[in-house]
C-alpha cells in the first residue's frame, strides 16, 4: 500500500447508500431528539409564546414546526417518502435561517448557524434520496445513478 492509497483511505469499502442511511439517521434522530420531542411534549405550554414567522398564528406555526421536527424527521430516518420529508425539512430551515435568525450565521445566541448546517444535509437529502437501505427503495422504484 502506497501513502496515496493510505491518506485516500481506499483500504476501507465505500457505499454511498451507507452514507446516506447514515446521513438519514444523524439528521433524523438528532431533529427529533433534540428539537422536536420537547415542543411535542410541552406544546401546551409553548403554543402561545411560540415565534410565528409565517404570520398564521403561534400554535399553528409550532404545530408545523412539530410535524417538520418529529413526524417527517421519522419519516426521514426510515426512508419512506424522503424527497418530500427532506424539502419540508428545506422550508423549515430555511424559515428559521432567513426569518426567524435573520439571515445571521455568526456564531452565539440567535445565530442560525445550526440551521444553516442542518438545511445542508436536507439539501443533500432531497437531491440524492434515502438510498437502498430505506422503504423508498423496496417500494420497487430504483434510486437514480
Amino acid at each position: 500500500m502506497n501513502i496515496h492509497q493510505l491518506l485516500q483511505l481506499d483500504f476501507l469499502p465505500r457505499s454511498v447508500d451507507v452514507g446516506l442511511l447514515v446521513l438519514r439517521l444523524w439528521l433524523g434522530m438528532s431533529l427529533l431528539v433534540l428539537h422536536g420531542w420537547s415542543k411535542l411534549t410541552s406544546f401546551s405550554e409553548t403554543a402561545g409564546t411560540f415565534p410565528d414567522p409565517l404570520e398564521v398564528g403561534s400554535s399553528v406555526s409550532l404545530a408545523l414546526t412539530i410535524f417538520a421536527e418529529v413526524g417527517c424527521a421519522v419519516l426521514i430516518v426510515v426512508g419512506l417518502f424522503t424527497r418530500a420529508a427532506a424539502l419540508v425539512q428545506v422550508i423549515l430551515m430555511g424559515v428559521a435561517i432567513f426569518i426567524v435568525k435573520k439571515a445571521s450565521l455568526a456564531n452565539g445566541p440567535g445565530s442560525g448557524e445550526l440551521a444553516f448546517i442542518y438545511l445542508a444535509g436536507f439539501v443533500t437529502l432531497f437531491l440524492a434520496g434515502a438510498g437502498r437501505f430505506s422503504f423508498d427503495a423496496m417500494s420497487g422504484k430504483k434510486p437514480a445513478k
